[in-house]
């Protein structure tokens, strides 16, 4: 019994783990990244660079970065624009949420 136990713990916690991954990420959805690209298009930003800074989801962006509100219904990110690229992050983490080309 003891032998059947161990693999199945095993598997739990690894699914466990999946469902927390899964719970953290942010979704935008195809609907919101239209409005947002209509509306960063109408409010252009300055292009900067970010030098040691990735642009990955989940990356922080330095507390010297001024980020922009998007106002637009159900968004809560602010945005900036970084190496011609529209950054998404998350104002209370700072935390890049989606990068958009």
């Amino acid at each position: 019994m003891k032998i059947h136990l161990v693999p199945a713990a095993a598997g739990l916690v690894l699914l466990t783990g999946v469902g927390v991954a899964t719970a953290d990420q942010v979704i935008v959805t195809p609907e919101q990244q239209t409005v947002i690209r209509e509306y960063v298009d109408r409010h252009p930003l300055a292009s900067i660079s970010l030098l040691g800074v990735e642009l990955n989801i989940g990356s922080s962006v330095p507390e010297t970065v001024e980020l922009h509100p998007i106002e637009v219904p159900d968004v809560q990110y602010r945005y900036v624009v970084v190496d011609d690229r529209t950054v998404l992050v998350d104002p209370g983490t700072r935390r890049i949420v989606q990068v958009i080309d």
